[in-house]
């Protein structure tokens, strides 16, 4: 069994990350303290400063994390696949990001509450990964009005308008506490988007 001594340390590392993210998670970036951090990882300050440089370096690396399996995890639909029907798809990648954000709820509050406004660097690296699904979904969309199964529209506000009713599910989950069932969740959303935009689907 390993000791706090004898950790290796790439456990250490990602010790002080989970701690980090709860620290965040509770307290809010600019409220929350690396004094705060170190002693609920039971490491001394000068430990944490083996592995981050600052406050702001752990939180980039926490957001960063999730962006990146966001990004991932979202698969441009092929309305010519023989084997899945485009439903089949768009249930895909919505299941897909809806388990991401779900699976760790602590990080989900930070992406969603705490993680613009940190400095304008850091808002400029979340807009463009918003403008990178929002790009994609809107290619999608796009794909979709050609084949008649997306109504005639704005791709980019309806990217927007699918975008931000999923933020909003996920803050009510997150933040106050609701729950629901993972299959009746990405049901849900997918008969949210047939309502809006979506004509039909094969």
């Amino acid at each position: 069994m390993k000791t706090a001594r004898n950790i290796g340390k790439p456990e250490r590392r990602q010790q002080i990350l989970n701690v980090a993210r709860d620290v965040f998670a509770r307290s809010g970036y600019h409220a929350a303290k690396i004094d705060e951090i170190v002693a609920a990882a039971g490491v001394a300050r000068g430990t944490f400063y083996l592995y981050f440089e600052d406050k702001r370096s752990i939180f980039e690396e926490i957001v960063d994390g999730t962006i990146a399996r966001l990004s991932g995890s979202i698969v441009r639909v092929d309305p010519h696949d023989a084997k899945r029907t485009v439903t089949d798809q768009v249930r895909d990648n919505v299941r897909r990001v809806v388990r991401i954000l779900l699976e760790d709820h602590d990080t989900t509050k930070i992406l969603l509450s705490d993680a613009f406004g940190v400095d304008p660097e850091f808002d400029r690296k979340l807009l463009s990964f918003y403008d990178e699904i929002a790009t994609m979904l809107g290619r999608t969309l796009r794909d979709g009005q050609g084949l008649g199964i997306v109504r005639p529209g704005d791709v980019r506000l309806m990217s927007w308008l699918a975008m931000g009713a999923l933020k909003e599910v996920m803050f009510q989950m997150v933040q106050r506490g609701m729950e629901y069932d993972e299959d009746k969740l990405v049901d849900g959303i997918l008969s949210f988007m047939r309502a809006g935009c979506l004509e039909r689907l094969a």
